[in-house]
C-alpha cells in the first residue's frame, strides 16, 4: 500500500463485531488504519479488536479523568497493541503527561497518544454555552499547546484548524482530522467538515472517514474513491 493511502483511517462505528469485521475486510485494501471507538469497545470489549485483523487500530476512547486513572487505563490497554489512542486535551497537563509516561512503559511499540482538542460536532456557539469564548480556533490552539507541551504525539482537530496548528507547531505533530465529508455528502452531526482533498492540502497527517464509507451501498468502492482522491492531491 502506498504511503498516501495509509493516510486514510476508516471509522468502523458499530457495536456489532460481525458487522465490523465485514466492513474491515471490505475497506482494508484502501486504508492505512481502522478506527474503533467507544460504541464498539463497549459493545465488543477488548477481545473485539480482533476484527481489525492485521490492520493497525486507532482506538478512539477519548480518555478524560484524573491523571492516575488515565495512566491506569493506558496501562490496561497496552496489551492490545493499538497504534493510536486518544485522550482529551481538556484533561490538562498532568493527565496528558501521565498518559504519555504510561504508554512509554510499552517501549518502542507503544501507542501514539493523540489529544482531542475541540470535537468536530462543536462550533463557536456550542463552546460559548460552556463558558469558552474566542471561537474554535483559539481554543484548539490553547489546548494544542497544552497537549503537545505535556508530551502528546499529536492532536485530533477539525480540518479548519489545520493551518493555524501547522503555523504554530510546525510539521512535527501528528494531526488527525475527523469530520471529513466527500463533496456532496451529508454533514450529519458534524459542525466543522471538509473534503478529503482539502484536508490533505491543509496539512492533515491522517483523515478519518466514517459514515460516507460505512453507510455507502458499496463501502469498498467508497473507500477506494476517497483514497484515490487523496492520491490525486499528493501526486
Amino acid at each position: 500500500m502506498s504511503v498516501i493511502r495509509q493516510r486514510l483511517i476508516a471509522a468502523i462505528d458499530t457495536a456489532n463485531p460481525d458487522s465490523a469485521g465485514t466492513l474491515v475486510r471490505e475497506v482494508a485494501p484502501h486504508c492505512g488504519l481502522v478506527k474503533l471507538g467507544l460504541e464498539f469497545f463497549l459493545g465488543a470489549g477488548p477481545a473485539g479488536l480482533a476484527v481489525a485483523g492485521s490492520k493497525p487500530v486507532f482506538l478512539d476512547l477519548k480518555l478524560h479523568d484524573i491523571p492516575n486513572t488515565v495512566a491506569g487505563a493506558v496501562r490496561a490497554l497496552a496489551p492490545l497493541n493499538v497504534a493510536m489512542l486518544t485522550v482529551h486535551a481538556a484533561g490538562g497537563t498532568a493527565m496528558i503527561e501521565a498518559a504519555r509516561l504510561a504508554a512509554e512503559e510499552s517501549g518502542a511499540t507503544r501507542s501514539l497518544i493523540l489529544a482531542v482538542t475541540v470535537l468536530t460536532s462543536l462550533d463557536a456557539a456550542s463552546l460559548y454555552e460552556t463558558g469558552i469564548s474566542g471561537g474554535t480556533t483559539q481554543q484548539v490552539l490553547r489546548l494544542g499547546r497544552i497537549a503537545l507541551g505535556a508530551g502528546a504525539d499529536g492532536l485530533i482537530c477539525a480540518a479548519h484548524e489545520l493551518g493555524a496548528l501547522r503555523d504554530a507547531f510546525g510539521a512535527a505533530p501528528v494531526l488527525v482530522v475527523p469530520g471529513i465529508r466527500p463533496a456532496g455528502s451529508d454533514a450529519g452531526d458534524q459542525a466543522r467538515t471538509m473534503t478529503p482533498e482539502a484536508a490533505v492540502r491543509a496539512g492533515a497527517s491522517y483523515i478519518v472517514v466514517g459514515r460516507p464509507i460505512t453507510k455507502a451501498a458499496d463501502p469498498a468502492a467508497a473507500a477506494r474513491e476517497i483514497a484515490d482522491s487523496i492520491a490525486g492531491v499528493m501526486a
